[in-house]
């Protein structure tokens, strides 16, 4: 295929030099990269109207309201986020097709679930502070992850390499997805409507499914009474996914319960501002991390590179993969 004939790609928002490399090398010859920065007022209506796939962070900031209708015709509207919960997406065309950049993050994410489970059942910042303190607690118990069972909320692209890698550790995975089937093999999988059964068997408790109206609320604390007493629940895909009064009043009640917790309430880049509801960093069986768990630094190049991928697929006229359906189109 010649440059430009499923026309270029269009960049809403913008790129350093290095980043602009990566999206060339990557298109490899399949469509010219428009990039409305550096466009006038007057170009960005034909460069919109002509696009053949669209790559975007935000497009309510990056797009006027204006020009929302104008990129209807484009054959993928793809963002570079893993999850777009927090996008407003409902009054994007609906003939669209919207991609996030699901498992962007898959290889950092699941080395951070395995970080704070081990964390979690090694009791380290426990007994850091009680080394701190000159307490050498030598005998103190903890928690083996052989022979246990982890459960998935979630089984994608983070979900699956999660397995593997809580596999090595000797743990069984239980698994949760929509089709309640994976090809990756599990010891145990369904759909949430066994949810109860997964939450009673799981010493780890993974949550990394996407924020849709199906999610929203799931876990509260009917749900976090059937954990045992002494699982770990790992939270790193949506605060929302959880309630948090319901969270911290079990942490605070049941102190062998650890929560690692990496997806927040209210974070800086989809509310603003970062701020809790409940003193959970006061809890000893409470281990958190600022939503790090995708990587960052030059993770984030490759993080670009799958989402222009799925742009090219779509350029040639394959199937994009990664498309969102209406239940993840939350605002």
């Amino acid at each position: 295929m010649s440059v430009g004939a499923a026309g270029p790609l269009v960049v809403t928002y913008p790129l350093s030099e290095r980043s602009r490399a990566i999206v060339a090398e990557e298109l490899g010859g399949a469509a010219a990269a428009v990039y409305l920065a550096d466009l006038a007022p007057p170009e960005r209506a034909a460069a919109l109207r002509g696009a053949g796939a669209l790559l975007a962070h935000d497009t309510s900031k990056e797009l006027a309201p204006a020009e929302i209708p104008l990129i209807r015709n484009a054959k993928l509207l793809q963002f570079t986020a893993a999850g777009i919960d927090w996008v407003p997406t409902r009054h994007l065309p609906a003939e669209l097709p919207i991609a996030a950049n699901k498992g962007g993050g898959t290889e950092p994410m699941s080395e951070h679930i395995a970080a704070l489970a081990l964390a979690a059942a090694k009791r380290l910042f426990i007994e850091h502070d009680n080394l701190k303190r000159g307490d050498f607690n030598q005998r103190s118990s903890n928690k083996m992850l052989r022979g246990g069972v982890c459960g998935i909320l979630g089984f994608g692209n983070v979900g699956v390499a999660t397995a593997r890698l809580m596999r090595a550790f000797g743990m069984q995975i239980h698994a949760i997805n929509r089709r309640g089937a994976s090809a990756e093999p599990t010891d145990w999988i369904a759909t949430t409507a066994r949810l109860d059964e997964m939450l009673r068997a799981a010493d780890v408790f993974v949550v990394c499914a996407a924020l849709t109206t199906e999610t929203a609320g799931l876990i509260g604390a009917r749900e976090l009474a059937l954990m045992q007493g002494d699982a770990i629940f790992i939270n790193v895909a949506r605060g929302e996914i959880v309630d948090e009064a319901a969270l911290y009043a079990h942490l605070a009640a049941h102190p062998r319960f650890f929560a690692g917790i990496d997806a927040w309430w209210v974070e800086p880049v989809r509310h603003g501002r970062f701020t809790m509801g409940h003193p959970f960093l006061n809890l000893p069986n409470v281990i958190g991390s600022p939503h790090n768990s995708a990587g960052g630094g030059a993770w984030r190049d490759e993080y670009l590179r799958r989402a222009v991928r799925n742009c090219r697929r779509a350029l040639l006229g394959e199937a994009p993969q990664n498309l969102i359906g209406p239940a993840e189109r939350m605002l």
